[in-house]
C-alpha cells in the first residue's frame, strides 16, 4: 500500500510531483499538513507535537505527542503509516527547510528501505531514493538530467550505467564528492555491492 507522508520542507509543483502514484493513505507530520491544500488531497491522520502548525486546521484525526520525545514528527508519521499497512512511502516536502530534519529523513529513508519499506523523498524540484547492496536502482531520467549518488557509508562495488560518467564496481568513501552532479544519458542504472547511499535527482531548471 502506498502512503504519502507530508513533512515541513519545500514543495514545488512540477510534472514529476504530479506524476507520483496516488496514495491509499495520507499522513501529515505537524506543519507538513500545509501541503495538503497545494496537493488538493485529504489527510487521513495528523501526527506530531503541533509546535509548527499554528493557524493550520485539517479535517483529520490528530495524534498528539509531547515535545519532549525521542522521535521526529516525520518518524512518527512514517511509523503510523507502516502500522496501517503501508509498504511504500512517498515523503513529500522532504528537502529544504531545516538541514537537521532533511539529514535525518535521508538516513531514515535508507534504514526503512533496508527494513523492506520502499521510500522516495520528494520536493517536486528534487527527489531521492536509497541505494542498497544487491538491488539495482533504475531511474528513467531525461538526457542531461543531473543526479548524484551520496555515500551514506563507505561504498564498495558501485556501478553506474547510462550516464555521462559511468563507473564499474568502484569504491567510494563516506561523504565523497566524486559521485555528485553526474548527468543522465537516458535511463540510469545504479548498483552497489556493499554500503548504503542515497541517489538524488534534480528536475529541469534546478542546476545547483
Amino acid at each position: 500500500m502506498i502512503a504519502w507522508i507530508l513533512v515541513g520542507g519545500r514543495l514545488t509543483r512540477t510534472p514529476a510531483l504530479s506524476a507520483l502514484p496516488r496514495p491509499a493513505l495520507v499522513v501529515a507530520a505537524d506543519g507538513g499538513g500545509r501541503h495538503a491544500a497545494a496537493l488538493d488531497i485529504s489527510v487521513d491522520a495528523w501526527v506530531g507535537d503541533f509546535d509548527s502548525s499554528d493557524g493550520l486546521h485539517l479535517d483529520a484525526p490528530r495524534f498528539s505527542h509531547p515535545r519532549n520525545k525521542a522521535s521526529t514528527d516525520a518518524e512518527l508519521a512514517a511509523a503510523l503509516a507502516r502500522e496501517r499497512g503501508a509498504t511504500e512511502l512517498y515523503v513529500l516536502g522532504a528537502f529544504g527547510g531545516r538541514f537537521d530534519h532533511t539529514f535525518a529523513l535521508a538516513l531514515g529513508a535508507v534504514r526503512m528501505q533496508a527494513e523492506g519499506c520502499g521510500v522516495t523523498l520528494h520536493s517536486g524540484d528534487e527527489w531521492g531514493r536509497p541505494l542498497l547492496p544487491g538491488v539495482a536502482l533504475h531511474l528513467p531520467l531525461r538526457h542531461g538530467q543531473t543526479f548524484s549518488v551520496l555515500a551514506a557509508s563507505d561504498l564498495s562495488g558501485l556501478s553506474i550505467g547510462g550516464a555521462r560518467w559511468n563507473l564499474d564496481r568502484v569504491a567510494v568513501p563516506l561523504g565523497s564528492g566524486w559521485t555528485v552532479s553526474n548527468e543522465a544519458a537516458g535511463e540510469v542504472v545504479c548498483r552497489l555491492e556493499a554500503g548504503t547511499a542515497l541517489v538524488t535527482v534534480l528536475e529541469e531548471g534546478w542546476d545547483l
